[in-house]
């Protein structure tokens, strides 16, 4: 056979699969279905070792789910509006569609080079009209149902960007694109309602039994359901009231200060002729431009002033300065706090900075300081009530639930629940993104586009420039259209949709990509819904995995889905993803691989010189799909060297195979060769490797798969191989290295491809292991025994004897000159 040129071989069989369709899905009630999918890319032109690692796992699922008897689809598609592409176009002087298909039409190659199994008849790009149209009807649905509405609020903005963002882009203060600091601002915006799925989507993560632990906590933490009181401090000076949410109602009678929020609408009327007005003023115009995120985060400073008004504390009457803080937000309960300086640390180093009394009211029943004076620190644990008065000498988780029902029944509180999540704000001025279908009238107000009228098309002449608003408010014969009512002349609205708003559910667009009648066809969806596994990164954990379970939702209650039917975590019929995998990123020499590192590896350049199968074999024998990959170029040079170890095993061990009948393979194997005592040896170990393979695919240890195939192939080479055990080899190779086994399947003379094969099953017979007593010598002399397995390795073996207790004494830690091993017999070790 011809040495294993990687170029042709691999041009050959992506060939013959694009050419055959052979990864085209169809409905089929004869299959149960599979719908294996990653997170659909943003086109930058240019695949990169991230895409290349985590569309490696979901291809090798799913061919591994193929040849068990499912009915797989594996769809891709392209994230392809966004901000990106916009500045792209204004570099590089052209236009945003034409930067962003040239990039698709890239990466596609680059994806065909890899080998991935995808049905490209379900290709989607969210940048095509025939995509956004349902965008824009999904809008209006959402609109029609009072999910969508308008107001004018502060928000977060990019000054970089030009455009505003949600709460969940703004990454540790900065924007989650470009990283910039983000800043506050005054605008109209359109948002999503998505606080009326608040309960659902909470309690629905329950059902999510096969999704990272560590998605759950994030997400229960940003939707955020807080259980507590709403305490009312009347002001001092008037009979309004500051309404505080607390859930640590025990520590009430602790509260020696009140701290609003600089947005707060009270702030203005109690601060109105103080001799501090001009500072506050200052101090809160300066606040207000800060991210929100900075402002509550741990890491940073908090600064505040005292506007000179108190209120009263309504447990104790005790008459408590107001103060005015950065770390409080509007956003978040109702904008005002009740400062516990000795029993939260926030409100401890606040008050030390600005000289603020404390008061202990809940002491340890181990050691708890007697005095405030001796504290270095905010005592935030459980104890018995202090300085309380009725509720003195209780434990405070049952004081907690006293004091609460005693100031509602008194009327100065009331048990309150609040949420963290607020509505998701969709409007961005800029043009690369789906209009929002809507048209302002100054006689109808704000009238929805005709369904008729879909898709409200991007201009092609929008001038780019980067500065100064939305392109499309520049385009007249955009913005100027008449009313569809009253035919009065209106304008259309200029901002356009958030681009989560496109992948919230593009996965349903996949079952059936080419529907024209709507968002997808919810009989097709019936079938492939809900995804039976996601993969993505950990950083989608909150923005897009979080929508993508509101619009399914939302799409529940419109009738268009529903798989209750089809058990698992679905029992609730509107989750979208059975299973979820985070995958780690790759790294180089310990640092994310980036252009601005000068760290990239290009995919390119590895399958020009090792081919994608080799690309393929490292990156997923480097480390499990959840942990971070470091590049190693010795690693890849490995997995070639194994390649073509496999390669040469039909020219060196089984020059017979020609000889034997093509689809000869069988579940025991050759019937001569297991009464042969190597040929059984060999069976087994054949069988342990299809258990151990097909367990570790399931449970993507993709890394000891390898291994355990790796130990195969060194069996092989000990005793030799029969057509039966090279092709299991290659089969059970075959999801990672598809090119590599496709080219042997059809060497040994088999029909079609191997990507329609069955999997092979293991006989249990197999798996028993057979064990011998040896004996065990040190120059000659019988020193000890052992029981080992019959199928040991020769350096396994070598491990376990000179880990053996019995026999150090004899070897003393001397240098072994010889070791020879008498299968089932003896060792004879020369030292």
């Amino acid at each position: 056979m011809a040495e294993y040129n990687h170029k042709e071989i691999e041009i050959k069989w992506q060939r013959y699969w694009e050419k055959n369709k052979i990864f085209k899905a169809d409905v089929s009630a004869d299959k149960p279905k599979f719908y294996s999918l990653e997170m659909f890319p943003y086109p930058s032109g240019k695949i990169h070792m991230g895409h290349v690692r985590n569309y490696t796992i979901v291809d090798v699922l799913a061919r591994f789910k193929s040849m068990q008897g499912f009915n797989v689809m594996h769809p891709m598609g392209f994230d392809a509006f966004g901000q990106p592409a916009e500045n792209a176009a204004i570099k590089n002087k052209t236009k945003p569609d034409v930067w962003t298909h040239k990039c698709i039409h890239w990466m596609k190659e680059e994806l065909k080079k890899m080998g991935f199994s995808y049905d490209w008849n379900r290709e989607i790009s969210t940048c095509d009209s025939d995509y956004y149209k349902w965008n824009q009807w999904i809008f209006l649905k959402m609109l029609e149902k009072g999910l969508a509405y308008r107001k004018a609020s502060n928000v977060n903005w990019c000054s970089s960007c030009y455009t505003t963002l949600a709460n969940e882009e703004v990454i540790e203060g900065g924007c989650w694109r470009c990283h910039t600091q983000v800043e506050q601002k005054d605008l109209e915006q359109w948002y999503l309602k998505i606080t009326d799925y608040k309960e659902r989507l909470l309690e629905d993560l329950e059902q999510l039994k096969e999704w990272p632990q560590r998605v759950i906590a994030m997400q229960q933490n940003w939707i955020g359901k807080s259980q507590g009181v709403d305490i009312y401090f009347r002001l001092d000076e008037s009979s309004k009231t500051i309404s505080v949410f607390t859930t640590r109602v025990d520590t009430i009678f602790g509260a020696t200060y009140v701290v609003l929020a600089p947005e707060h609408p009270l702030v203005k009327e109690i601060i109105k002729g103080r001799l501090q007005e001009k500072e506050i003023l200052k101090f809160i115009a300066k606040v207000v431009k800060e991210s929100k995120v900075m402002r509550s985060s741990d890491d940073v400073k908090k600064e505040g002033v005292f506007t000179g008004s108190y209120a009263i504390n309504p447990v104790n009457n005790e008459k408590i300065p107001i103060w005015i803080a950065d770390y409080v937000l509007m956003e978040y309960g109702t904008g005002a706090i009740m400062a516990v300086p000795a029993h939260d640390q926030r409100d401890f180093l606040f008050a030390k900075e600005h000289k603020l009394p404390m008061r202990i009211v809940i002491q340890s029943t181990v050691h708890s300081p007697q005095s405030t004076d001796e504290m270095t620190e905010a005592y935030e644990g459980e104890g018995v009530q202090v300085n309380s008065g009725q509720f003195n000498g209780l434990a405070n988780q049952q004081a907690k639930i006293k004091m609460a029902q005693w100031m509602q029944e008194q009327s100065i509180g009331k048990i309150q629940t609040h949420w963290r999540l607020r509505d998701w704000l969709i409007s961005r001025q800029r043009y690369w993104g789906t209009p929002i279908p809507v048209i302002y009238c100054k006689k109808c107000g704000i009238v929805s586009v005709p369904y008729k009228d879909l898709p409200v098309e991007l201009p092609k002449d929008a001038p780019f420039t980067g500065e100064g608003g939305s392109p499309l408010g520049k385009v007249k014969e955009f913005v100027e259209v008449k009313c569809p009512i009253c035919h009065a002349p209106s304008r259309r609205e200029t901002d356009t949709m958030a681009t989560f708003f496109d992948s919230s559910w593009y996965f349903l667009r996949f079952c059936s990509a080419n529907y024209s009648q709507s968002p997808f066809d919810t009989i097709e969806a019936k079938y492939w819904m809900p995804v039976d596994q996601y993969i993505g990164g950990i950083e989608h954990a909150i923005l897009h995995l979080l929508y993508s379970r509101f619009f399914t939702k939302f799409f529940k209650d419109l009738g268009m889905i529903d798989f209750s039917d089809k058990g698992g975590s679905a029992d609730t019929g509107d989750e979208p993803f059975t299973r979820l995998l985070t995958q780690g990123m790759v790294l180089k020499d310990g640092e994310v691989m980036s252009k601005s590192r000068g760290n990239i590896i290009d995919p390119d350049s590895i399958i020009t010189k090792y081919g994608a199968d080799t690309l393929r074999l490292f990156i997923l024998f480097a480390a499990p799909p959840e942990t971070e990959l470091e590049w190693d170029d010795r690693g890849i040079e490995g997995a070639y060297k194994f390649l073509n170890r496999v390669w040469r095993i039909h020219d060196n061990l089984c020059a017979d195979f020609s000889k034997e009948k093509a689809g000869s393979r069988h579940s025991v194997g050759d019937a001569r060769r297991e009464k042969d005592e190597v040929g059984l040896l060999l069976m087994k170990v054949m069988h342990k490797t299809i258990k151990r393979v097909t367990e570790d695919i399931e449970h993507f240890k993709f890394n000891t798969a390898i291994a355990a195939l790796m130990e195969f192939v060194n069996a092989i080479y000990r005793h030799g191989a029969d057509r039966n055990v090279f092709t299991n080899l290659i089969i059970m190779l075959s999801p990672f290295t598809p090119h590599f086994s496709e080219e042997l399947w059809e060497v040994l003379g088999n029909k079609g491809t191997i990507t329609k094969a069955p999997w092979p099953k293991y006989n249990p017979e197999f798996l028993l292991e057979s064990r011998v007593t040896i004996v065990v010598q040190v120059n000659g002399k019988v020193r000890s025994r052992m029981d080992i397995s019959v199928e040991i390795a020769e350096v396994e073996l070598r491990s376990l004897i000179l880990a053996d207790d019995k026999l150090k004494p004899w070897l003393q830690d001397k240098p072994i000159r010889n070791f020879i091993y008498i299968p089932k017999k003896l060792v004879n070790i020369v030292i």
